[in-house]
């Protein structure tokens, strides 16, 4: 099978290439090229109409920048040690475009939960520091500043140092004073003098005062009061969530101390656990460094969001300047009791992106905040600031009993936390002053550990076959009994599959397992074969708990030179590192997660997985093109369903970047886990005008929404994506399922001439038809075994070592379609087809375009 070569790409660098000749691609939409550009919606830039920027850029869904997340806009939780001394990121400033969809911005959780000692360092046999606990002063640090006798380093940072400070009174104080380069900087002072100014300006118990400042000295400093206590975050992290009283008369005082900022015309824009201290006498609000004077624009740049994703309002996380006054704080506070009162915040965690997306159109998840605080919360949640009460209106009404130097209204556990510290503190020894001139002592050596284990120097690179076998440690020819007799040449070698065979996704692990065994026993059949083949199964069940057990069944095995699977996202990610570990390729046909190939550019690139289906955000951008081949929607609906949150969330930046450079400015709606009443919800979609529902959400709440829909006579087409796709939704959905169109990376084998052969094989092997994902899964393992073979012929033994890249570089055609791999091992050319439902089964439209249908008439 060949296509023609479609034109090139016409996006920003870091777009996908296009289609090569025999690229998978083969029916087509009677209503649209399939061709075209192809730009990386590896993490997309967000709805604004007609952006045209690189989707797996942008971190939310304001446009324009964002600052870079590995920048926190505030002391770290638990301090008033933070040296950032202003915490306003940087003008245009922006995350990495690809590293939003994981756990944490660029990386992936080690499974092996260690840290490993740099190569050669000794173990330091120092205890680690306690949460509170001050860092010795270095011999270049001055011991004294101003009247305050510096005892120690609170923090520090690129852009300065916290010290702890004491006036000869005894009063202790934080004391940031800044590097000399920094000052240099331009706007620099500026911003500073302003957070003293801000800081100045407000008058509350509750909020900590500044004590001296000196924004014109070579090394500008600010000093504050210290308070020893723990912050909230600190507080709830190691003791879960605080009792209602507590969360009363935190929100009390904080809500005081909020009415002093805005009555001296001040927003502090950064209300996070971080920012409230816990004192027994009460909490206090710290922090003013990007406070800032209502209606005040100026060192501030267009667009820049600015505050702490997760506790940031939604005129914030749109960077709607204008917009953020008083109500702000107000929202943020909200997000703050709900933190204390259930221990997570209300819009959740994960990728910066995801929760300023999540605060614009989600519902906070309130569940576990005491029906006493209830409706205030909620009311300071409202996305609408004008229907927020103020920061007075809420000190009033969780008026109780304050605080008044008795700590009983904190649990105990906090409180002997609060009271350790400040023994610490008191106790502090008198110290010698600090000479000048004297070299710094050699800082301490840390451990580290490197990303997904991508540069362990352990991960043996197993290889196979002759004098090549002694890689694995056989080389001096002894089996092991010590009698000196030669271990013979390995004569069967063996392919991996790695699948869900007894789990929630089983129906496509066993169509993977039976593509690969009919893959392997063809290649048997053969009278050239190099070699015998076996096949080597293990069911990960898809748990994520024992993937990477399942997995080293199979990477430890020195005789398996490639895997097929995994079948899910989660088993793939727990997975990954034994893979990694071993050089073992790895080759899904069905595991999308982006940052399976993906990475950052200060991260070792993919060598390990070969993935050949488009990863979601792709997905989710050829499913919105999809939507666009109907000219007549104007407002699609896009409701992200939170039970598998991180497919959902990629498929939603793809539609985003799609329906951006459609032109079309959707209507969305997040809904959580738990929720089963989607009438509400689709019938407020529908009242705002929806013309068209895309579901980015996993199959049971898809079935959940095509019920809805019809109760609702709603009568515009249906979209959803690969998680909901397969025989279940037709079987739980029923007559409901009529009407709706998928985007799957799979094609029907049956309904494809160039598969006859293969559907024939099949059905002599198995009694059936091959199902959804077997053709696929059979491609890829005969793409596999036939580069084996050519090794083979060119007098080359088997081996895992350089087995992915030769993969990689392959231009395949199979059974059902053509397979190209651009350098990081993903999938060139599409890989999305739209299948619709019709008399309950699925019917293949045809491939999903490349680029929005009004485009693509342009181009033609």
């Amino acid at each position: 099978m060949s296509d023609p070569t479609p034109p090139r790409p016409d996006h920003e660098p870091g777009s996908q290439p296009a289609h090569e000749p025999g690229s998978r691609p083969d029916p087509r939409l009677s209503s649209g090229p399939a061709s075209g550009s192809q730009s990386d919606p590896g993490l997309p830039s967000g709805p604004a109409s007609g952006s045209q920027s690189d989707p797996g850029i942008s971190s939310g869904p304001a446009s324009g920048s964002q600052p870079d997340p590995g920048l926190p806009s505030g002391p770290a939780s638990g301090s008033q040690s933070d040296p950032g001394i202003s915490s306003e990121p940087a003008p245009g400033s922006r995350p990495d475009a690809r590293l939003a969809s994981g756990p944490e911005p660029g990386s992936q959780p080690d499974p092996q939960a260690r840290s490993e000692p740099a190569s050669g360092a000794q173990p330091d046999p120092r205890p680690r520091p306690r949460p509170g606990d001050l860092e010795p002063l270095l011999p270049s640090d001055p011991s004294s500043l101003a009247g305050y006798r510096l005892l120690g380093r609170l923090g520090a940072g690129g852009m300065g140092v916290v010290y702890l400070g004491r006036t000869e009174n005894g009063e202790l104080a934080a004391v940031k004073v800044t590097h000399a380069d920094q000052a240099d900087q331009p706007d620099f002072r500026a911003r500073f003098r302003r957070e003293v100014e801000a800081a100045r300006r407000v008058s509350s118990p509750w909020a900590v005062p500044v004590t001296g400042a000196d924004p014109d000295a070579p090394e500008p400093w600010m000093a504050t009061a210290f308070v020893p206590g723990p912050s909230l975050g600190e507080a709830v992290t190691a003791h879960g969530p605080l009792p209602e009283r507590s969360v009363r008369l935190i929100g009390w005082a904080v809500a005081r101390a909020l009415a002093a900022v805005h009555a001296a015309g001040l927003v502090h824009r950064d209300v996070k656990p971080g920012n409230v201290l816990l004192a027994v006498d009460g909490p206090r609000l710290i922090d003013f460094g990007i406070a800032r004077a209502t209606g005040e624009t100026a060192l501030t740049a267009t667009d820049m969001v600015v505050g702490t994703p997760g506790f940031l309002a939604p005129e914030q996380a749109e960077a709607r300047t204008d917009a953020i006054g008083p109500p702000a704080d107000v929202f943020s506070l909200g997000c703050l009791l709900a933190y204390a009162a259930t221990g997570r915040p209300p819009f959740g965690t994960g990728a910066v992106d995801a929760l300023m997306y999540r605060t614009v159109h989600d519902e906070p998840d309130l569940a576990g905040v005491p029906a006493g605080l209830l409706d205030l919360v909620r009311a300071c949640l409202a996305k609408d600031p004008a229907a927020r009460p103020t920061a007075a209106e809420i000190g009033v009404r969780l008026t109780e009993d304050t605080p008044a130097g008795a700590a009983d209204w904190l649990p105990d556990p906090v409180v002997r936390t609060i009271a350790e510290r400040s023994a610490r503190m008191l106790a502090l020894p008198e110290i010698d002053a600090t000479r000048t001139g004297t070299a710094p002592a050699a800082p301490p050596r840390r451990s580290r550990r490197g990303f997904l284990l991508l540069a362990s120097g352990a991960a043996l690179a197993v290889v196979g076959g002759g004098a090549a076998w002694s890689a694995l440690g056989d080389d001096d020819g002894d089996d092991g009994k010590g009698d000196g007799r030669k271990t013979p040449p390995r004569t069967t070698w063996k392919i991996g599959v790695l699948a869900d065979l007894s789990g929630p996704d089983k129906e496509i692990g066993l169509a993977q397992e039976r593509g690969a065994r009919l893959a392997v026993e063809r290649f048997n059949a053969r009278k050239d074969k190099p070699y015998t083949l076996e096949l080597k199964v293990s069911d990960d069940r898809g748990d994520r708990t024992s993937a990477l057990a399942a997995a080293r069944r199979l990477t430890t095995d020195p005789g398996v030179l490639a895997v097929l699977g995994p079948t899910s996202d989660a088993v793939a990610q727990a997975a990954l590192p034994a893979f990694e570990e071993s050089g073992l390729p790895l080759i899904t046909v069905s595991a999308g997660y982006n940052l399976l190939t993906v990475r950052d550019k200060g991260s070792a690139p993919n060598r390990t997985v070969l993935r050949a289906i488009p990863h979601h955000p792709f997905a989710g951008m050829h499913l919105a093109y999809a939507v666009t081949l109907l000219s007549a929607i104007r407002r699609p609906g896009v409701l992200q369903d939170r039970t598998d949150d991180q497919y959902g969330w990629l498929l939603v930046r793809g539609a985003q970047f799609a329906f951006g450079q459609a032109g079309l400015t959707p209507h969305y709606r997040v809904v959580p886990a738990s929720a089963r009443d989607y009438r509400s919800v689709l019938g407020e979609m529908i009242d705002a005008g929806m013309d068209a529902y895309v579901h980015c959400g996993v199959r049971e709440t898809a079935v959940l929404a095509a019920r809805a829909l019809n109760e609702l006579r709603f009568t515009g087409p249906r979209f959803a994506g690969q998680h909901a796709f397969g025989s279940a939704f037709l079987k739980e959905a029923g007559a409901d399922a009529e009407g709706w169109f998928f985007g799957a990376p799979v094609l029907d084998a049956v309904t494809r001439k160039e598969a006859a052969g293969f559907v024939a094989a099949y059905r002599k092997r198995f009694g059936a038809a091959p199902a959804y994902y077997t053709g696929e899964s059979y491609d890829v393992v005969t793409m596999t075994l036939e580069q084996l073979a050519r090794n083979a012929k060119a007098g080359r033994a088997p081996a895992r070592k350089g087995l992915w890249t030769e993969l990689r570089k392959q231009k395949y055609t199979g059974v059902m379609g053509g397979y190209t791999f651009d350098e990081s091992g993903d999938l060139t050319n599409g890989g999305t087809f739209v299948h619709a439902v019709q008399n309950g089964a699925y019917k293949l439209i045809g491939p999903a375009p490349l680029m929005p249908a009004n485009k693509a008439k342009q181009k033609a």
